[in-house]
């Protein structure tokens, strides 16, 4: 990842987003990074919109091969940072539901674990078809409903509006006149899955167990939990057109016809 010189602080982790640089945060970061490498290949040589950039991370990885980069976000604080951060960016603030760029101005939007945040997401998804070139690509990454939250549907974060399972995605985007050319699923690879052994069978229960206290007497993390933790990196993660309903993740990429 580029880091500039005398690059600013992280912005503090609100449980919203993923922040680089947090030990505890490290396997979410990881997986999330996962998708932005697998994805880098269709923002070559292109002007990129990142609608929801969060921290910034990501649009600059993404700033290393697409010709420009614009990084949207609706929170000022997270603007601010990206301007500091990260120089190879554009940084402006908005709403997404609004996006303040001309029709047919950009090559790939970039929506990263975002849309599962918005109320609106057929109106988000019509203004990503504004805004690209016909041709253009969407680039969508967000949990899979059926595993992420498989019980209930009221999202298990706070923070998300709906899931969407990988029928419900596939749908959105050809419904706001998009042809889907890829839906494929992330989940653990060989590495991952043995760290689930080791820690009863989901290393991500294990994570949970601890931030909501339901580990009695445990007043921090167990030193091994947070040295696996700690020891993840993007090559762990698998992502494939294999069994995509019990992927961890759904990635897709959309066409704008």
């Amino acid at each position: 990842m580029h880091v500039s010189a005398g690059r600013a602080a992280a912005l503090h982790l609100t449980g919203e987003r993923t922040v680089p640089g947090v030990p505890e945060e490290n396997y979410w970061f990881r997986r999330h990074e996962a998708a932005y490498l697998a994805l880098l290949p269709y923002c070559a040589g292109a002007t990129v919109l990142e609608a929801g950039c969060g921290e910034g991370y990501g649009a600059d990885l993404i700033a290393g091969t697409a010709a420009r980069v614009i990084a949207l976000d609706y929170d000022a604080p997270s603007v601010t940072h990206v301007s500091a951060a990260y120089p190879r960016v554009r940084p402006i603030q908005g709403n997404l539901a609004t996006l303040p760029l001309g029709s047919s101005t950009v090559d790939v939007v970039a929506n990263f674990q975002v849309i599962e945040h918005l109320w609106d997401q057929a109106g988000f998804l019509a203004e990503c078809h504004r805004v690209l070139r016909p041709g253009g690509r969407l680039l969508v990454t967000t949990p899979n409903r059926l595993t992420f939250t498989p019980d209930s549907d009221t999202p298990l974060n706070p923070y998300h509006t709906r899931e969407l399972a990988p029928s419900e995605l596939d749908e959105l985007l050809r419904e706001a006149g998009f042809a889907v050319e890829r839906l494929d699923g992330l989940g653990h690879g060989p590495r991952l899955r043995e760290l689930d052994a080791r820690h009863s069978g989901s290393i991500i229960d294990a994570q949970l167990a601890v931030v909501l206290g339901e580990l009695p007497g445990q007043a921090s993390w167990p030193a091994t939990l947070l040295a696996d933790v700690g020891s993840i990196a993007t090559a762990d993660f698998r992502i494939g057109p294999e069994d995509v309903e019990r992927s961890l993740d759904l990635i897709a990429v959309a066409v704008r016809r």
